[in-house]
């Protein structure tokens, strides 16, 4: 099938997820993944009503910003960020989904500082405790939070998680739970300049369980573009993980 009837399908899938749950269709909003996409099958997509870039690599996000600047679209950064990567993330940057440690957030606010403007962000947390996926552990979450939240640079807007990657089904339902119930808790303590208007969750093989768990926010890339040369994570083993 080609990019636009994938994306149609796609959307329909998450229409039928939402009705099934009792949203609305219009209230899950799809990013599309373009980790190795190139930039004219990203061209389609955008033609094909897709609205939203989520790029992994920041060389790769900026290459691809240049060439598509003209585009009337969002661009979200949803891989690793990398401290000494911040500068660029904000040349193309309107959400980051994977703030998962404080000092990422002081080095994004030193630098958005500097540039008189602030940014909406996700907090992203480590809901299948594998050692090989970034993100903050549900437990310590809310003291991060709690932290970043004094930084009036930054807006956080809710969480991001990353699935277990598996076909059993209760072991992914149970990530996006822990995310939906740590999400619930966070509203009720009501933190000072702390909105969970998002919840990402959801990738290709997973994001109508997604959906149904609580989503309204889910990151797609193989089922719109097709399968990759490379695996379809939203992290790299091959880069430092920094703290």
């Amino acid at each position: 099938m080609s990019i636009k009837e994938n994306l149609e399908n796609v959307k329909q899938n998450i229409a039928n997820a939402a009705i099934k749950t009792g949203k609305k269709p219009e209230d899950i909003t799809l990013v599309m993944a373009t980790k190795t996409v190139d930039v004219d099958r990203i061209r389609e997509a955008i033609k094909a009503g897709g609205n939203i870039i989520g790029e992994n690599k920041i060389q790769e996000a900026l290459k691809k910003y240049q060439e598509l600047k003209d585009e009337k679209v969002e661009w979200h950064f949803i891989g690793h960020l990398q401290t000494n990567k911040v500068k660029d993330a904000l040349k193309f940057a309107h959400m980051i989904h994977s703030v998962d440690r404080l000092p990422l957030a002081e080095k994004l606010d030193h630098r958005l500082m500097q540039e008189v403007r602030s940014l909406d962000i996700l907090v992203q947390v480590n809901t299948s405790h594998e050692e090989s996926k970034y993100g903050i552990e549900p437990e310590k979450a809310i003291s991060l939070i709690k932290q970043i939240a004094k930084y009036d640079t930054l807006n956080i807007r809710g969480l991001m998680t990353i699935g277990l990657f598996t076909k059993d089904e209760v072991k992914i339902r149970k990530c996006f739970k822990v995310l939906k119930a740590l999400c619930d808790t966070i509203v009720t303590e009501g933190i000072d300049r702390v909105q969970m208007d998002y919840l990402s969750m959801g990738m290709t093989n997973d994001y109508q369980i997604a959906i149904e768990e609580g989503a309204n926010m889910v990151r797609i890339g193989t089922a719109i573009f097709g399968a990759r040369n490379t695996p379809d994570a939203y992290y790299w083993p091959s880069e430092k993980k920094d703290q």
